[in-house]
């Protein structure tokens, strides 16, 4: 008797939305753990990271441009 696939299994379980960002901010600073790695790489999808990743970098290019104009304006340069 065949039965068909379970779309529930634990082989075929994507990544979640906060899983993904939780995996990307981990990255970025340097403390994922091993056993999220290896989740991320058996689940999750490589153009997924890139796009958070380059989402992020934006991000963090941004924050340091608006910071250094704060400052800037400020110090009355």
């Amino acid at each position: 008797m065949n039965q068909a696939p379970d779309d529930s299994t634990e082989e075929e379980r994507n990544l979640s939305f906060w899983q993904l960002l939780k995996s990307t901010l981990s990255a970025f600073i340097g403390v994922q753990s091993n056993a999220n790695r290896e989740r991320d790489f058996k689940h999750g999808k490589v153009s997924h990271f890139i796009w958070m990743g380059l989402l992020f970098g934006l991000v963090f290019v941004l924050t340091l441009v608006g910071v250094v104009q704060v400052v800037l304006h400020f110090a009355g340069a």
